[in-house]
């Protein structure tokens, strides 16, 4: 994509994306709302705190690129803010669920990427996986495996090319790094944070419904 963007301007895209597709009868997202999805706990790598300031900059910056609106008027009090992302790299559903994915929590292997995308669209096997990521060659990049590393990841390029701390070893690495633990327990471990998400989503909701009556 050209500009390309920062880490803030893909934080705020993905947790619009991600809502739209999970959550659709709350997009598009008030300020509010936007900023508690950039800064959730769950389904996010790395966890970050915006404050309104920076994520209004990454707003404005994100609307000259054509690649945000905000919506005002047709009842609603406050503007509502809606990405264009799709539109602009023409992607369909299953390259968009793991776009969002590479957004919202960086760097993933193909078992990850295929587990927590599940609550955006289902994925029969890993094969199917890799060849949406290998239909996306300007969008996503395979990262060359780490010491101790069985199986390669992948991220998006949205930034550009991830900096060497994504792709390679620290210099301080040694050779007692652990060894990645099992592929059950990893998606066990991802079954349970798609769980806290959607909690944070619930809890989210209802905040947003009981400021109706405020």
């Amino acid at each position: 994509m050209d500009p390309t963007l920062d880490a803030e301007e893909v934080r705020v895209l993905g947790s619009l994306l991600e809502k739209e597709i999970t959550t659709p009868e709350y997009y598009p997202l008030s300020l509010n709302a936007l900023l508690n999805a950039c800064n959730q706990k769950s389904n996010r790598d790395p966890i970050v705190h915006f404050d309104e300031e920076t994520l209004e900059r990454a707003l404005y910056t994100l609307r000259e690129k054509g690649l945000l609106v905000s919506i005002t008027g047709a009842g609603s009090r406050v503007p509502k803010y809606s990405h264009r992302i799709s539109e602009k790299l023409n992607l369909g559903r299953r390259e968009l669920a793991i776009l969002c994915e590479l957004m919202v929590r960086g760097p993933q292997t193909l078992g990850e990427l295929r587990t927590r995308a599940e609550r955006m669209h289902p994925f029969g096997d890993l094969a199917e996986v890799e060849s949406v990521l290998e239909h996306m060659p300007e969008l996503v990049t395979k990262l060359p495996r780490r010491p101790g590393e069985k199986e390669a990841r992948y991220a998006n390029l949205l930034s550009g090319e991830p900096p060497v701390s994504a792709s390679a070893p620290s210099s301080d690495i040694t050779q007692f790094e652990p060894s990645p633990q099992p592929s059950r327990i990893g998606a066990l471990e991802a079954e349970i944070a798609q769980l806290r998400g959607e909690l944070e989503d619930l809890k989210r909701q209802f905040a947003e419904f009981q400021k109706q009556f405020e």
